[in-house]
């Protein structure tokens, strides 16, 4: 089964064992830009003085991901050092603030936040955007074919533009007309 989430819901969900042990919580997620899917989370320690850890968490280890928690079967998923952080990392990849802008050049808005498919492998779904010239307006907005990925700007397809929605319960059903149209062009 697969949901949406917003990548600022799952930040600082904390990470529990199949025990019950509060062992971290998630402090970034890493995505894989190239594949448009989830690497890992980095995490912190749990509590006020807690700083980050040395450890990462690879997607594939995870046991679950909900809306109060990400699941693993025991500490030993964590991973021993944050290197496959620092491997992703290197090349950049932070879309938040970056203008998404179509295929033939219109400003669609801001990234503001993204919108993460869950499930076996969870995928960049979409973007939370600050609609250019609707003042602060959030909308999500779809991307279905892969895109164009920079520190500053992310390329979608033209017709992405006329499938938003307002919220994560509209949104599914934006995927899909985007998807049908994708599909019709081809």
């Amino acid at each position: 089964m697969s949901g949406y989430m917003r990548a600022s819901d799952i930040a600082k969900l904390p990470v529990v064992t199949l025990g019950g042990e509060d062992i971290a919580q998630v402090k970034d997620i890493v995505f894989d830009t190239a594949r448009g899917s989830v690497r890992c989370f980095t995490l912190s320690g749990r509590g006020l003085l807690s700083g980050p850890l040395k450890r990462d968490l690879p997607w594939n280890t995870v046991h679950a991901l909900g809306p109060d928690a990400v699941m693993i079967r025991d500490e030993n998923a964590l991973a021993d050092d944050d290197q496959t952080t620092k491997d992703l990392t290197a090349g950049g990849g932070n879309v938040l603030g970056a203008r998404a802008v179509t295929d033939g050049g219109t400003d669609l808005g801001k990234i503001v936040d993204v919108i993460i498919e869950t499930g076996r492998t969870p995928t960049v779904a979409g973007y939370e955007i600050e609609a250019a010239g609707r003042g602060h307006q959030r909308v999500l907005l779809p991307v279905i074919k892969p895109v164009a990925v920079s520190g500053e700007m992310v390329l979608v397809p033209d017709a992405s533009g006329d499938f938003t929605a307002g919220d994560l319960s509209g949104f599914p059903e934006a995927a899909r007309g985007l998807r049908t149209r994708l599909e019709g062009e081809t």
